[in-house]
């Protein structure tokens, strides 16, 4: 009972979402006012029952959970899932773009009732961040990698391997928000962004990391080890 009233204090609200549920609010409270002082009570609480209902999903959608990861004291080769979703992808691709050779690629999916924060998978500077206009193909298509709306963000840890993290749009998330700043230090228990609706995140990985995950299994942000550098 203490441990499950702990884990909700631990749950906050992304600074994302504020905005738009204080609007949302307001909103909907003018409007349910307005119902109220008609006789007929039906209206009201029909509507208070359908917008309540969109307000928990808006609400859910935005939380943000505090975490520190607690996986192991060395985290200098550890890769941590960057986002709360699902793999839907583990292979090895030939990347054209920066590193011009096979890189592993592990994708995570966020459906919309995951948490849509996304955290840095390793430790060390960030290299460079780069936004990349594109389609909005469904984010669990392999060509979503390529093709759809993306920011890049490469990282070069502590003994100077670069790691690609990207944070990719869908066919209904259309909006990218990325926090890594190029020459800063970054840490996994930072957020690298954040992703509006259902989306995906791309890592990639030099091909002979271990890889700890499988495909379909369930990762949590900041907590799942999804690989182990060499």
């Amino acid at each position: 009972m203490i441990k499950n009233i702990q884990k909700f204090k631990d749950i906050r609200i992304h600074r994302e979402g504020t905005r738009a549920l204080v609007y949302g609010f307001m909103i909907y409270a003018v409007i349910a006012l307005l119902l109220f002082r008609f006789e007929n009570k039906l209206y009201f609480w029909l509507f208070t029952l359908f917008c309540g209902t969109i307000y928990g999903i808006v609400v859910n959608f935005y939380r943000c959970p505090a975490r520190r990861f607690s996986g192991t004291d060395d985290t200098e080769k550890v890769v941590v899932a960057p986002a709360d979703g699902k793999i839907v992808v583990i292979e090895e691709v030939e990347e054209n773009e920066y590193f011009h050779d096979r890189r592993l690629m592990i994708s995570i999916f966020m459906s919309l009732f995951n948490v849509h924060a996304n955290w840095f998978p390793v430790e060390g500077k960030v290299k460079f961040v780069r936004h990349q206009n594109g389609n909005f193909h469904k984010a669990w298509l392999p060509k979503a990698s390529e093709e759809n709306e993306r920011a890049d963000t490469m990282i070069t840890t502590p003994d100077g391997r670069d790691i690609l993290c990207r944070q990719i749009a869908g066919a209904m998330a259309r909006r990218i928000v990325t926090y890594a700043k190029e020459g800063e230090d970054c840490y996994i228990d930072e957020h690298l962004g954040f992703i509006k609706l259902g989306s995906r995140v791309d890592v990639f990985l030099p091909v002979n990391s271990e890889v700890c995950v499988k495909m379909g299994q369930t990762t949590t942000g900041d907590q799942t080890i999804i690989a182990k550098l060499k």
